[in-house]
């Protein structure tokens, strides 16, 4: 695949650059940049060339299914990429930076048009047009005639066949025109890649899952199980697990249609896949001051639920990280977000850092990720993905993805 270093004589080239500026805002004022940072460096070494970028990325969610047009114009309100152009510009000083309220017609063309060597205009929502997300050919084609050169650098997308993502790329390589990585796509197809192909200096290789539904994450559990040497199960989906074993789970969440799954993956991983030997758990999940709190081994007595792992599943899983050379980690171990129950997720992050030089060890983004900037330990990993869906969709289906495969 070509990357942007690969491009070159860029003076005056128009290029299309697919980032991902999904950032959080609230009435007009964006609450993190992180992501509009990390497409810096590519945006800066395709404007250090002369070439005239046009950036395009989607924001929120725009339900076209919903029947009453004015509550689809407040959702277009709601995800408006202007306040999004002037956060750029800030983070780009001497450069100038445009915005079309325009996501397609003459008024975008015109706005291209009107672009010098080194100046970058960001064009509106993608989503504000019904046909992105249902890869429609004539507004991939509008847009793929815009520019000279394709760069794809929202990993975070690279998962959804969208016109964006796939269909502009597609007819830019049709007509002959370069289609290349951005940095930060280059940064996650490498560092995913050694998840999705370990080598033998790469053993032993220890992933660790938690998160919500074992329903979500029944194919990456199934690609997993075979490439690594342990698989260590926390979050909400242990106690399905743990419930098809015959375990009491008092009120945990269960999924009843998974039984019979997670017992036949359990047995087939032979001693691979470890569950919790002991768990927090309250019987409120809502703080109140009469909520209580309790570390149970084994079984979950009724009337309570479970958290977080314990801490001897926290000094286990530590135990098992302790060994590995190669480390994948999606999904946090409790509720994190409450102080109470943060003690597992902590644990893993804490492994993690003691490894730190000796293994390589990746977050795959999500909840994951945010607790991973929450608790400080952001510079233990030797990779945190932007994208928790893409990074997952990546392990599951052996390193492909359509905003990747389209670039090859």
């Amino acid at each position: 695949m070509l990357t942007v270093d690969s491009l070159h004589d860029l003076k005056g080239k128009k290029v299309y650059v697919r980032v991902d500026f999904n950032v959080p805002q609230k009435n007009g004022v964006i609450r993190d940049n992180n992501r509009i940072v990390a497409a810096l460096p590519t945006i800066k070494k395709l404007l250090e060339g002369g070439s005239r970028l046009i950036l395009m990325s989607h924001l929120g969610k725009i339900k076209w299914k919903e029947p009453d047009p004015a509550k689809i114009e407040e959702m277009k309100k709601a995800n408006d990429m202007a306040p999004v152009a002037l956060a750029l510009a800030e983070l780009l000083p001497g450069v100038g930076v445009h915005f079309s309220p325009d996501t397609r017609g003459e008024a975008l063309k015109k706005a291209v048009e009107a672009l010098k060597d080194g100046e970058v205009l960001l064009v509106q929502n993608t989503r504000y047009e019904k046909g992105e997300e249902k890869n429609d050919q004539e507004l991939a084609a509008e847009w793929a005639s815009l520019a000279d050169i394709y760069v794809m650098d929202a990993f975070g997308s690279a998962h959804r066949a969208h016109a964006s993502t796939v269909g502009v790329p597609s007819h830019m390589k049709e007509a002959g025109k370069p289609v290349a990585l951005g940095y930060l796509m280059l940064k996650e197809v490498e560092n995913l890649s050694r998840c999705v192909e370990p080598s033998e200096a790469d053993r032993p290789y220890v992933a660790v899952l938690g998160g919500f539904k074992v329903s979500d994450k029944i194919k990456v559990i199934d690609s997993l199980l075979k490439k690594c040497d342990k698989i260590l199960i926390g979050g909400a989906m242990a106690y399905t697990f743990k419930k098809a074993l015959g375990e009491e789970i008092g009120d945990s969440p269960v999924e009843l249609d998974q039984l019979d799954y997670a017992k036949k993956c359990y047995e087939e991983a032979n001693g691979r896949l470890l569950l919790p030997i002991d768990s927090v758990v309250t019987d409120k999940f809502e703080e109140s001051p009469e909520r209580k709190i309790m570390t149970v081994d084994g079984g979950i007595p009724a009337g309570f639920e479970g958290v977080d792992i314990g801490p001897k599943t926290a000094e286990l899983y530590k135990g098992e990280l302790s060994k590995a050379h190669l480390v994948f980690w999606n999904g946090p171990m409790g509720v994190f977000e409450q102080k109470d129950f943060q003690a597992g997720t902590i644990a893993i992050c804490d492994g993690v850092r003691a490894i730190k030089g000796k293994a390589f060890t990746v977050c795959g983004g999500g909840d994951s990720a945010s607790a991973v900037k929450q608790f400080g330990y952001r510079d233990d990993f030797s990779h945190v993905s932007t994208g928790g869906g893409a990074s997952l969709e990546m392990i599951e289906n052996d390193g492909h993805l359509p905003g990747v495969d389209i670039l090859r």
